[in-house]
């Protein structure tokens, strides 16, 4: 039987003759009333406390979860953040080599084409002067043949030969 301050305060003897005070059995069950009912009061606000402790043990449990997935999200978010990055610069690494490679050989190609342009350009120019040679000494031969012509046609003229067209003719034959 489960007992109540009211059941202690309330509760009665039976009263004989040599028996207690009933002024100081009132008094005690007075005063044990009120401790039980205290004592009442204090159990049950410690049942409420701990009830409440549990609910708050219970959600700094789930916060802490919580906070351990966000964690291993965060690492794995992290390691998967590294590695896309690794990866992305091996192929920027790879992109650039690449590039890099394909404008040494366009230079090198280009310097190919250079050189090859610089020697057919020596070869149009040694061709050039050497033409030039030729119709330089051909004039100059045309010079000298019209010249020497000159002054046979002057001898002639004095003498009256006709020789002048003929050696005209041989000197235009040569060149």
């Amino acid at each position: 039987m489960k007992l109540t301050p009211l059941d202690i305060k309330k509760q009665e003897f039976k009263k004989v003759l040599r028996g207690y005070d009933t002024v100081e059995v009132d008094a005690f069950l007075d005063t044990l009333s009120a401790e039980f009912a205290d004592l009442l009061k204090q159990a049950k606000e410690m049942r409420e406390q701990a009830i409440e402790s549990e609910v708050q043990l219970r959600d700094y449990k789930q916060k802490e979860r919580d906070l351990q997935q966000v964690l291993m999200q965060a690492q794995e978010n992290s390691a998967r953040t590294i590695d896309n990055a690794r990866k992305e610069g091996e192929l920027i690494i790879q992109e650039s080599e690449l590039k890099a490679s394909q404008i040494v050989d366009h230079a090198r190609m280009e310097v190919m084409r250079a050189k090859e342009e610089v020697t057919n350009l020596r070869a149009k120019k040694e061709a050039l002067v050497s033409r030039l040679k030729v119709l330089l000494n051909s004039e100059v031969e045309l010079i000298k043949a019209l010249e020497a012509d000159e002054e046979m046609n002057k001898r002639d003229q004095s003498q009256g030969t006709g020789r002048d067209h003929f050696q005209i003719d041989e000197v235009l034959k040569k060149l």
